[in-house]
């Protein structure tokens, strides 16, 4: 009951909207209502008329005909502005859910995303925000036009004839019960069919974004039957929920077809026996027509508001929950930072009890570079989530220029961060749109400069649309080094003190690579550069080395200073450097042979 009263709230919000509703349901109610009385008592003046006269007189047809007419009319006007004001009522709060939903999620920290996959979060923006618009509109507008039909149609009947008044609602009390039970088990099946459709959004969505991998592994006949199975319980699911409100539907009908029998059935024996006249009996009927409606809307209106209820809960699961992540009441503006980074006795784990990092402590200081380099699962890319507050430490602190980051406004910390992440994102505009994202205002030239820097200027210019190059979904059609490259442009537009290159150049190949880094060495000049990587061709070069394993720091210093070490370092740089370093001067060898082959052959 909690869900649907702050659905009610919502709705009630916009007070001069559901004011106007409720003002023309009052006055469509009040013109419906009088039609009854008018029909009966039209049949018994044209009846009285044709016993005394024998035939009707005209002025009194064209009075009872226009009287009708413009009750007609007028209950018609108001019932279109009912419809409306109840329509924009609904639009109203399902706006305001979209927003609120999408806003909340934009600012949910990385471990809700981690726990909740997106066709779940895509359903409940989607499917349980149009069952609560539903409810809005027929549920918290309509209902009480119902409930006033149900009321004082009632009313009239026993003040009409008291006997055949109680008789004629003596089933709306059995319907109202069973419609409470139905109500409580259709909520359940809802609550079940909507999880079940998020399922199904997730098989689509992941089919979709993987259709590369899918006909790489020719797996589309498995992929039919995985998405077939889960429609077939997405279909069962309705039909049973269907099939309760059918026979909710049927029963409802069936009592009240029973009562309109019986009211028939001694009304005429009333008629005959002179107690009622037909013009009595017959209006008798028209409201009991219209004591049809609220009961045959009872059965849309529970499974209204059972679908409203499952929904409710599944949109305020995601608006309640609050962020791993907040920003004090007190957080501060950072302002540009020198660059000053340090980690003092960081631990963290993603789940309690599985710690990913244990009491790390290092010190990047401005202008230098430090490498942070190991094997998957040694916590490298934790430290690059960390520092801009993707996750929050669990012990320990880390502060830039000496303050600690948790006392800062997150969008203040993350200008002052550049990262080119593993796992680039681009979206589907063009490429201009793509490395300007996080400074939309940002001029051609300084797109353009961004660019060269990260290698990609050239190829960009040789395409048809330049900068204005639409992209395909998630930039399918660029390779996985243009794609890290614009991700490395996008760091570079934000000019910010300090850089987090989170394995960026595991994509390219060594040209590429080695391009990339010559352009990186004059934008890393007096900013603090993270570089995360798993090859030690990436890192050596860096001011500081700092080698982890199992969330630890297990070595650090330069280059030489490991290598002289003999530890962990010199084991990767006999696997990965020194063989390249061998090959490197085998080539230079044998061309250094070339040449002089070369010159002995133009002087003979």
């Amino acid at each position: 009951m909690q869900v649907i009263w702050r659905i009610v709230k919502m709705a009630f919000s916009r007070k001069r909207e559901m004011a106007a509703a409720y003002i023309a349901m009052i006055g469509a109610t009040t013109a419906y209502l009088f039609l009854p009385h008018l029909f009966g008592q039209a049949i018994d003046e044209i009846a009285e008329a044709l016993k005394n006269e024998g035939s009707i007189p005209l002025g009194l047809l064209l009075t009872i005909i226009g009287t009708i007419i413009g009750l007609s009319i007028l209950r018609g006007g108001l019932s279109f502005f009912q419809n409306y004001f109840g329509e924009a009522v609904s639009q109203y709060v399902s706006y305001d859910l979209r927003n609120k939903l999408y806003d909340h999620v934009q600012h949910l920290s990385f471990g809700f995303h981690d726990r909740n996959h997106t066709g779940q979060v895509m359903s409940r923006a989607i499917t349980d925000v149009e069952n609560i618009r539903m409810f809005v509109n027929m549920g918290i507008v309509r209902t009480p036009y119902f409930m006033a039909l149900l009321i004082v149609v009632s009313i009239i009947l026993i003040r009409m004839d008291w006997q055949l008044g109680l008789a004629s609602i003596a089933f709306v009390p059995v319907v109202l019960i069973i419609s409470g039970i139905v109500r409580l088990r259709l909520r359940e099946a809802w609550l079940k069919i909507q999880d079940m459709m998020a399922d199904l959004n997730t098989v689509l969505q992941e089919n979709l974004t993987g259709q590369r991998v899918v006909k790489a592994f020719a797996s589309e006949d498995f992929e039919n039957r995985k998405y077939n199975d889960k429609s077939q319980e997405v279909s069962d699911a309705f039909i049973a929920a269907e099939k309760l409100r059918a026979a909710n539907n049927a029963f409802t009908l069936f009592a009240f077809q029973m009562g309109l029998a019986i009211i028939i059935l001694f009304g005429g024996w009333r008629v005959i026996s002179g107690e009622l006249t037909i013009g009595q009996l017959g209006a008798f009927v028209f409201y009991m027509q219209i004591l049809a409606m609220p009961v045959r809307m009872s059965g849309f209106l529970v499974n209204s508001y059972a679908r409203a209820a499952s929904g409710g809960q599944r949109l305020f699961e995601i608006l309640d929950t609050v962020s791993d992540v907040v920003e004090k009441p007190a957080s501060k503006e950072l302002g540009r930072v020198i660059g000053h980074v340090r980690f003092e006795n960081v631990s963290f784990s993603y789940e309690e009890g599985k710690p990913v990092l244990n009491n790390i402590n290092f010190e990047a200081e401005p202008g230098k570079v430090v490498a942070l380099l190991g094997p998957p699962g040694s916590g490298k890319s934790s430290v690059a989530n960390l520092l801009p507050r993707f996750y929050d430490v669990d012990s320990g602190r880390i502060t830039i220029d000496g303050v600690d980051i948790r006392d800062t406004t997150l969008k203040s910390l993350r200008q002052n961060i550049g990262i080119v992440q593993q796992d680039v994102f681009l979206f589907g505009t063009g490429l201009r749109e793509n490395i300007a994202y996080g400074r939309e205002d940002a001029p051609l030239e300084d797109v353009i400069q961004a660019a060269k820097i990260a290698q990609l200027h050239n190829f960009i210019s040789a395409l048809d649309g330049g900068y204005d190059t639409e992209l395909g979904e998630r930039g399918v059609n660029l390779s996985g080094g243009q794609r890290q490259r614009m991700s490395i442009a996008r760091a570079v537009l934000l000019d910010p003190p300090i850089l987090v290159l989170d394995d960026s150049t595991s994509s390219v190949d060594a040209n590429t690579e080695d391009l990339i880094r010559q352009a990186m060495e004059e934008v890393m000049k007096g900013r603090t550069t993270l570089i995360i990587a798993h090859r030690l061709s990436t890192v050596h070069r860096a001011d500081e080395i700092i080698v982890m394993d199992k969330g630890e720091i297990v070595e650090r210093g330069t280059h030489q200073d490991l290598l002289a070490l003999g530890g962990r370092y010199h084991e990767i740089y006999e696997l990965q450097l020194r063989p390249q370093e061998e090959v490197m001067r085998e080539i230079d060898v044998d061309t250094e042979e070339l040449s002089l082959g070369a010159k002995e052959a133009v002087t003979l």
